[in-house]
């Protein structure tokens, strides 16, 4: 058990022993203090327990919540028994996870269900990819198997072991489906195939139904699987061990023979198997010993299709596959043979017995001798041959036994034809061999099979402890850990008891050698030997016939009986001699006497045993079984260890064969057998945790303080960190890139980190909740100031209302009424006065004109009265006089009157009649016109309507001109719009160049500033010198003259005066040679200095020097006689000169960077303004035919055309190339001005020179005055001439730089004037009314077409194409190509032509096939030439896009919709390679930048990763991020923009890219547990919000890329969302409808808590989604298909180009080519 390395407080976990569960988990209630024997816990059910303890072995602890699950055993910080089986049970029963790491071994549960995680999706996933990286599966061990094998060149071994049940053959099948899978071979042998293809067989005629599995492998076998150098499977090679065949026989209840029997009899009744006169299972006694001859869910039937099937595969014809099944049929029909007892010495067989003849017939014997010989056997001595009976006994073991002997040749015999069958020519350069064998088994009865098991599980486990061992030993010397001696288990006593010299199995073949071998005396020769004698062996104390051996794994009790029988394996020799001369070629050749042929494997191990292999005693003839199968372990143990071996250990979860139920007992049964836990035993006693420095920085940094953080090197950070923490510094170590520590010490951390994280929490906690409260203070603060102010309010109304007040108030009140009162009474009197007033002027005027018109009338009535009384007056005064004339005359006045009257009635009547008549004819005519009124309005009425519908019509044709109008407008506005942003760029561009160059200005002016500061302090020190040299030459006078002194006293006492004359004679003929050599050298110089200083100093500045050289240098230089002033001064001068040069020198430097930037900068304005007028002229062009257009189509609808605005447009657009012409004038003229500026200075420079050239002439002249010289002078001379000779080079060398810049900038010039009038010229091309006319064709001859191939499709580079060009322009110009074969009618030529250019794409993009942007540039001239074929076919469809002018230019003689649908076809070929190309590019960077990569930093942290280590564990500093995938999409997306691929199919490759991210991110996803947690949810839900953004800023919302993403979202929403309630479940099943149910019940399992802040999902809330998912039927699949591709279409775009405005550019080397 574990000792406590910490102290053990209240609240911490242990494990205890239980009966039931194994191990149980309990809580501490109690401080443990150190020699209590007691420890006070608390159950999980809530009960407490005193738990009696010993101080030296304490309960081992229980692992922190966040350890466990985890995908490494190793991993865990706490490594016993009880952690092991509970993160077993975690991941096997919660999270329905199978595969689980412990170091090297993978633990994998036999699930006893299906599981989609075996899919060819799965198995690409995992393929390449790191072990540490996914989650633990078989895929993964088979993957670094392969990578170890391609990458070291060594030879690999999967070992999979584990008792029957196990899954050991499942997964040793899926582990060569994975190789098959990855390493397909080139061939059309389909060897992959034929591997896979030996399983069924093998497993047909190998494996049987157990009480523990339905498919038990009932044999050893290993497969070794067969590379080249190239890494693929070009064969295989098949070794079996230790058959069971005792199952021929016999069968145990509720098991089966052989699958092979029960597939026969199932397929009796068809017609290829009724010779062999089978029937059911249920008729023969081999196969119904079990009772049950039918597993449930299999179909033997079917399965005798598929061996069929698979015997075909490996090229098995019918005749040996019909010869195999007469020999099986013949063994069962040999089990139904009746045996008689005759007596109770001897037995009988009739030869009458169906079965019998069936036999015989079947395998060409005689029955009569089959029938003696079954009940008889020979016993040849040395005197005489003796036959002895059998009793039927011995007769029915000798006939099991002689069908136990057939079916061994035959099984060892398909086996050997496999083997054949998987052959290779050639040399095989490495191997993976897979070991499927048994593992450690007991039984309540354990005899011969059982031994010789565990025997080969003794040797396994010997392997395997010494490979770990090994491997901590090579990981411990790598880190730099001292290295100490760790104790484990050696099995080799085990072994030796087994197979060492008077071992067992030789004890064994000793007694089978004698002729009254019995097992009983075997037996006692085993307790003679061994009891008391070997501590591994013992004797049962209840029984004789058994004995005990002491396994690695367990006691095993073996039963003696059988023993000697099965290691013999004998069949009675007479029975052998009667099939050796069977009929039956293949029965005879079983039993001929001919020796085994080697194994295959023979000649490949060069690896020799370490123990030299037991031969068998030469004495006897026959092999045993034991000493065969010794042989052969040992063979394999050899193969083994010249290989890296691979661990997986199949382990049974229950006996009941149960889906994912957990049984602790036999699963620690089992782990203890299959050294599970012997290795984490070895790994616990050392450093069993490791850390990388890159993990524990990022898991630990919480824990780090400021100054830790500090540190550059993370690996200090980390030792300082650690030093800090843990105190005792040998509970950890440090090696060269990871930290080891002892068990527990992760925990101790993991604790002190949450508690850390705890205590961080509690300081948010205590901050928001403060923040909350303060919050809910300043507002509750806020209401009362509000209530009080109110009620202070109140309080003082109420203070203010007292009885003086109200009666104040009331009087106020009184006096403002009687005021008011008095206010309105007094406006009422006014306004009543104002009112009189107008009444009375108002009653006045209406009473005068009233009274003026009765005036009036009173005066006419007057006078009319006056009349009519003079009337009457008058009538009365003559009435009486003439009374009777008036009489008479009044009655004839009456009678004319009468008369009058009666006239007028006539007259009247008559026109009355007139008047009728009249109007009978106005009624007729009446009646008349409303008919004529009512046609006419009926006909007004059907015009009006005809007019109507016709008005509505040319309304509708309006709206649509102007909706066309409007987007045409709205077209080109966008168009002008970026043209405008272009040019506001552009001079944005120049602004701030403009202002560098100021800034460069400035910059160089304060150098210069400094500069001439430099110089005055130079000057003020050269004063300061020449002031020194001053007293100096004073100090040397006085010198000198005392010197004079001494000469004239001492001339006074010379005596040699003659000797020294002679040698001043001497010296003067000395001094005249000298002179003239100086005279001759100074002429030299002279000459050279004045050639010199031509070319030298043509640019000095002599002003400059002058300023330099001080008024006393220059006097030293013309001092006469004053030698070493003069070469002082020259001294300086050639200083002043060298700085003067290397200042110059720099000028001119800078001044060439400035006009390189220059030069570059015109460069890419003029590329851009190319760029821009070549875009503004089709612009003009698609402006002009719109305008054309839209004027025709107006003028036909009577509408008023929109032609001005489109001139006023084309109108802008020429005014923005006159800006764009004036811009390129303005800058030739600041050019100019440069450039004169710069011959300006060159002039200045030029005088200078001149200056500097007298100025040296006046330095020689004053040099001819130097009458002495000294030695030094020559180096002078010497250094000065090297001087200036190095800077006459240099000043060549800018002189000529200056001379090239010159040459490119008028270069530039010329350009940039070509292109103004070139622009000038289109302009007024397009102001012309009448311009060149071009028909859109390309003329070109026959024998010019492999040229125009040539150069325009396989010689063509896309970069120099798609920057300056139009898109599309190779197709465009083998479009008008066609159309002049066309408008020839040349079938020929035209057949030829697009034979040619088909062909020609064929072959550039074959030659270029990983080559994107090409791929990219002929997908889109494919679909343009495509689109060109069809926009001028003739078709209607086609052409209703086309203006007026495009229709002219239609195909008018051949139809081309063949090859149309030919290139249709070349295009989606195209595209699909180039899909293939952009989803090789960016899936590597899919998962470390959507999944791996934290893009929220901080949110994320690191777990134990245990063995495995991630590939992310180490420093991924250039490891992929989000926005590598970004730039990956935007690098596809220029391309394919650059190229003119069409929009529509950029955003179908776009879709496709997206698919593929999400796909290939959730497939990760689910294969990696570590990653499904909430923190990693957000960083997924964050890049999706990336890419997103990305199609939002390509404008791509409308190409459902998004869409393909929503099961991804999806995902990431699943990890974020709460996992608990009911509502919650029915949220996930509403919400995930984009996932299918494997999927979301894949990703709740997989849920992992980063933190135990955390939950994990309950296996309860998991169980309630799954009862809502039920309903679905969606896929059963778990991985995305990321080989799936959308069907792409390739939509119709008209170009807009006329053909006869295209020009072909000379880069294309066309000029074969004529335009027409």
């Amino acid at each position: 058990f574990f000792v406590f390395s910490h102290p053990v407080g209240q609240y911490n976990r242990v494990w205890i022993p239980d009966p039931e569960e194994v191990w149980k988990s309990a809580e501490i209630a109690t401080d443990y203090i150190v020699g209590d024997k007691v420890l006070r816990l608390l159950l999980e059910d809530g009960t407490e327990l005193d738990y009696s303890v010993n101080p030296e072995s304490l309960p081992p602890l229980r692992n922190p919540d966040i350890l466990v699950g985890e995908n490494d055993l190793t991993a865990l910080s706490y490594l016993h028994e009880p952690a092991v089986l509970h993160n077993l049970r975690i991941r096997f029963a919660e999270s329905k996870l199978i595969y689980t790491y412990s170091g090297i071994i993978l633990v994998a549960m036999n699930p006893y269900k299906q599981l989609p995680i075996y899919g060819d999706a799965i198995i690409h996933a995992y393929s390449g990819q790191n072990m540490g990286d996914m989650d633990p599966h078989i895929f993964a061990v088979a993957e670094e198997a392969y990578k170890q094998m391609a990458r070291n060149n060594r030879n690999q071994s999967i070992i999979v072991s584990g008792e029957s049940g196990a899954g050991k053959t499942v997964s040793a099948r899926y582990a060569m489906r994975y190789f098959a899978t990855v390493s397909k071979s080139g061939s059309n042998a389909h060897v992959e195939d034929k591997v896979l293809a030996s399983n069924p067989i093998t497993e047909a005629v190998g494996n049987a139904k157990t009480t523990r599995n339905d498919n038990s492998s009932r044999f050893g076998k290993y497969t070794e699987i067969s590379f080249d150098e190239q890494n693929q499977i070009i064969g295989a090679n098949m070794r079996t061990y230790l058959l069971e065949k005792s199952r021929v026989v016999f069968q145990s209840e509720n098991e089966r023979n052989y699958h092979i029997f029960y597939q026969l009899c199932a397929s009796a009744q068809q017609s290829e198997f009724k010779h062999l006169k089978l029937g059911s299972a249920e008729e023969f006694n081999y196969t119904r010993m079990g009772g049950n001859t039918v597993i449930e869910g299999v179909n033997d039937r079917a399965e005798m299709v598929e061996t069929q099937k698979t015997f075909t595969l490996l090229g098995f014809k019918e005749d040996f596959q019909m010869d195999v099944f007469k020999i099986l049929a013949a063994i069962l029909h040999l089990g139904n043979v009746q045996i008689t007892a005759v007596g109770n010495e001897r037995s009988s067989v009739s030869e009458d017995d169906s079965h019998l003849k069936v036999f015989c017939e079947l395998l060409g014997l005689e029955s009569g001798r089959v029938a003696q010989w079954l009940c008889n056997r020979k016993i040849v001595t040395s005197s005489e041959t003796v036959v002895k009976p059998m009793t039927r006994p011995q007769a029915v073991n000798a006939r099991d036994a002689l069908a136990k002997k057939i079916y061994a040749h035959l099984f060892d015999f398909i086996v050997e034809r496999i083997n054949q069958a998987l052959q290779f020519s050639g040399k095989q350069h490495t191997f993976i061999g897979v070991l499927d064998i048994y593992g450690f088994e007991t039984f309540d009865v354990n005899s011969f099979e059982q031994f010789c098991i565990n025997y080969a599980n003794e040797k396994l486990q010997q392997q395997f402890n010494m490979h770990v061992f090994k491997l901590e030993q090579e990981e411990y010397m790598k880190e730099d850990i001292p290295w100490t001696l760790i104790d484990f288990y050696d099995n080799q006593p085990v072994i030796d008891l087994i197979e060492a010299k008077m071992g067992i199995l030789e004890l064994l073949d000793e007694e089978c050698l004698l002729p009254h071998g019995t097992d009983e005396n075997w037996l006692q020769k085993l307790y003679n030997n061994f009891v008391n004698k070997n501590p591994l062996f013992e004797k049962p104390r209840m029984s004789n016939t058994s004995f005990v051996i002491q396994h690695f794994a367990d006691k095993v009790e073996y039963k003696c009986e059988g023993f000697l029988e099965k290691n013999r394996d004998t069949v009675y020799d007479m029975l052998v001699e009667i099939l050796r001369a069977s009929k039956f070629h293949l029965c005879a050749n079983f039993f001929q006497e001919n020796p085994a042929p080697l194994s295959p494997f023979g000649s490949m191990i060069t690896v020799k045993s370490a123990k030299q292999v037991i031969k068998p005693n030469s004495k006897h003839f026959r092999t045993t079984v034991g000493s065969k199968f010794r042989s052969s372990l040992y063979l394999l143990m050899e193969t083994l260890n010249a290989t890296t071996p691979h661990y997986v250990r199949c382990i049974k979860p229950n006996d009941e064969k149960l889906p994912f139920e957990f049984d602790s007992k036999r699963i620690v049964q089992q782990l203890r057998a299959c050294g599970v836990l012997e290795t984490i035993r070895i790994s616990a006693q050392s450093y069993p945790s490791r850390w990388t420095y890159i993990e524990f920085y990022s898991r630990y940094g919480i824990l780090m303080t400021k100054q830790e953080l500090s540190f550059s090197d993370k690996k200090e950070v980390c030792k300082a960190v650690l030093h800090r923490l843990i105190q005792d510094s040998n509970q950890y170590q440090f090696g060269k890139t990871k930290i080891f520590f002892r068990a527990g010490q992760v925990a101790y951390l993991e604790k002190l980190r949450l508690d850390k994280l705890r205590q961080s929490c509690v300081v948010i906690q205590k901050h928001i909740r403060g923040w909350l409260q303060r919050k809910k203070f300043l507002r509750e603060r806020r209401a009362a100031l509000i209530i009080q102010r109110y009620f202070r309010g109140q309080q003082t109304v109420r203070k203010a209302i007292t009885a003086v007040a109200l009666k104040e108030a009331w009087a106020a009140i009184i006096i403002q009424k009687h005021c008011r009162g008095y206010l309105v009474r007094n406006l009422y009197q006014l306004i009543r006065v104002a009112t009189i007033t107008i009444q009375a002027y108002t009653r006045g005027f209406l009473a005068r004109r009233r009274y003026r018109k009765d005036c009036h009338s009173k005066v006419s009535l007057t006078g009319w009265l006056k009349q009519e009384k003079f009337t009457v007056l008058r009538f009365w005064r003559l009435e009486v006089p003439y009374q009777g004339f008036g009489r008479n005359k009044e009655n004839h006045g009456l009678v004319e009157k009468l008369t009058s009257l009666a006239a007028l009635r006539a007259g009247d009547v008559e026109k009355i009649q007139k008047l009728e008549a009249e109007l009978e004819r106005a009624a007729a005519h009446r009646r008349n016109y409303e008919e004529k009124g009512k046609r006419y309005r009926d006909a007004v009425e059907e015009k009006l309507a005809k007019l109507q519908k016709h008005n509505s019509e040319l309304e509708t044709q309006k709206d649509q001109i102007q909706l066309k109008l409007q987007e045409k407008t709205e077209e080109l506005k966008e168009k002008m719009d970026n043209l405008t942003k272009q040019l506001f760029d552009d001079v944005q561009k120049e602004e701030r160049q403009r202002m560098l160059l100021e800034k460069s200005f400035e910059l160089k002016t304060q150098d210069y500033e400094k500069q001439i500061q430099s110089l005055k302090e130079e000057i003020k020190a050269l004063k300061d010198e020449k002031t020194q040299l001053q007293q100096l030459v004073e100090e040397e006078h006085v010198t000198s003259d005392g010197l004079k002194a001494e000469v004239a006293r001492l001339s006074k006492q010379a005596k040699t005066i003659s000797e020294f004359e002679k040698e001043i004679q001497l010296l003067q003929a000395q001094k005249i040679d000298v002179e003239k050599h100086v005279q001759s050298q100074k002429r030299e110089m002279r000459e050279k200095m004045s050639e010199i200083t031509k070319q030298l100093l043509e640019s000095y500045d002599i002003e400059d020097v002058r300023s330099r050289l001080s008024m006393e240098d220059l006097e030293h230089l013309n001092e006469d006689g004053e030698l070493w002033f003069a070469y002082e001064g020259l001294k300086k001068a050639t200083r002043v000169l060298e700085s003067h040069f290397q200042s110059q020198k720099e000028c001119y430097e800078k001044e060439i960077e400035a006009l390189n930037f220059k030069v570059v900068h015109l460069s890419q304005e003029i590329n851009h303004l190319q760029k821009l007028f070549r875009e503004e002229n089709d612009i003009n062009e698609s402006i002009r035919l719109e305008v054309t257009r839209l004027t025709s189509e107006n003028m036909v609808c009577d509408m008023p055309p929109p032609t001005p605005h489109k001139v006023l447009t084309v109108l802008l657009i020429i005014g923005k190339l006159e800006e764009l012409s004036n811009q390129l004038n303005r800058s030739q003229e600041e050019e100019g001005t440069q450039r004169k500026a710069m011959e300006a200075q060159n002039e200045i420079h030029t005088k200078e020179k001149e200056k500097l050239i007298d100025k040296i002439q006046e330095m020689q002249e004053a040099s001819d005055h130097l009458k002495k010289q000294f030695e030094t002078e020559s180096e002078v001379k010497s250094n000065f001439w090297q001087e200036a000779s190095r800077l006459t080079l240099e000043n060549r060398d800018l002189e000529e730089e200056l001379d090239m810049k010159d040459r490119v900038i008028k270069k530039l010039q010329d350009q940039v004037k070509t292109l103004s009038k070139t622009a000038g010229k289109a302009n007024d091309v397009h102001s012309s009314s009448g311009p060149k006319e071009y028909l859109g064709m390309l003329q070109y001859k026959r024998e010019d077409e492999a040229k125009l191939i040539q150069n325009l499709i396989l010689d063509l580079k896309p970069r120099g194409v798609v920057v300056n060009m139009i898109p599309g322009l190779p197709a465009h110009i083998l479009f008008m190509c066609v159309r002049y074969a066309d408008s020839l009618n040349d079938a020929n030529m035209l057949k030829s032509l697009m034979n040619s250019t088909i062909n020609g794409i064929k072959q550039v993009v074959k030659e270029h096939l990983e080559d994107f942007e090409m791929l990219s540039f002929w997908l889109s001239n494919t679909c343009h030439f495509l689109n060109c074929l069809k926009q001028y076919s003739g078709e209607e469809e086609f052409m209703k896009h086309n203006s007026p002018h495009q229709n002219k230019n239609c195909l008018n003689n051949f139809d081309l919709s063949e090859y149309r649908q030919i290139l249709s076809d070349v295009a989606i070929r195209i595209y699909h390679q180039f899909i293939i190309i952009m989803e090789k590019n960016i899936q590597p960077i899919i998962v470390p930048g959507m999944l791996e990569y934290e893009s929220l930093q901080g949110i994320s942290g690191l777990k134990p990763t245990g063995f495995r280590k991630r590939s992310s564990s180490v420093d991924d500093t250039d490891a992929y991020t989000m926005t590598s995938v970004l730039q990956q999409l935007s690098y596809f997306y220029t391309t394919m923009c650059q190229n003119g691929l069409d929009p529509e199919l950029v955003r179908q490759a776009v879709k496709q890219l997206f698919f593929l991210i999400g796909a290939v991110t959730l497939n990760s996803l689910f294969l990696r547990k570590d990653m499904c947690s909430c923190r990693k949810g957000m960083q997924i839900r964050c890049n999706i919000s990336y890419l997103e953004e990305w199609l939002k800023d390509k404008n791509l919302q409308n190409s459902l890329a998004k869409e393909t993403l929503e099961p991804l979202s999806q995902a990431a929403w699943l990890l974020q969302v709460k996992k608990t309630t009911d509502s919650d479940a029915k949220e996930i099943y509403e919400r995930c409808t984009s996932l299918s149910a494997v999927q979301i019940i894949k990703i709740l399992n997989s849920y992992t808590p980063i933190d135990d802040f955390e939950k994990r999902v309950t296996p309860s809330f998991v169980r309630k989604v799954q009862a809502l998912l039920n309903s679905r039927e969606d896929s059963s699949q778990l991985m995305l298909d990321t080989k799936y591709l959308f069907q792409v279409t390739f939509p119709f775009t008209p170009s807009p180009h006329a053909l006869e405005m295209i020009q072909i550019p000379s880069s294309f080397k066309l000029g074969f080519l004529n335009r027409l």
